[in-house]
């Protein structure tokens, strides 16, 4: 029998899935500085702006989820 749908944590893993990749961003860009390949440096820039692209699915998502819970109030 599957398991019912749990969300009740939904936006705080959301919320922390977002600093996470806040802080692998910060990293990469201070390992930019050490990096001395142009193309490793590309490479660590498109990373970031999938990154930042998953940050705003995220929030996307946060706010999806917070609009459920206030309708099922």
């Amino acid at each position: 029998m599957p398991k019912p749908d749990d969300r009740s944590n939904n936006v705080e893993r959301l919320q922390q899935m977002v600093e996470n990749t806040k802080e692998n961003i910060e990293a990469a860009n201070e390992s930019l500085e050490n990096t001395m390949s142009a193309e490793q440096q590309e490479q660590i820039r498109e990373k970031n702006k999938r990154r930042e692209e998953s940050i705003q699915s995220f929030q996307n998502e946060i706010e999806d989820e917070k609009a459920y819970r206030q309708s099922h109030e």
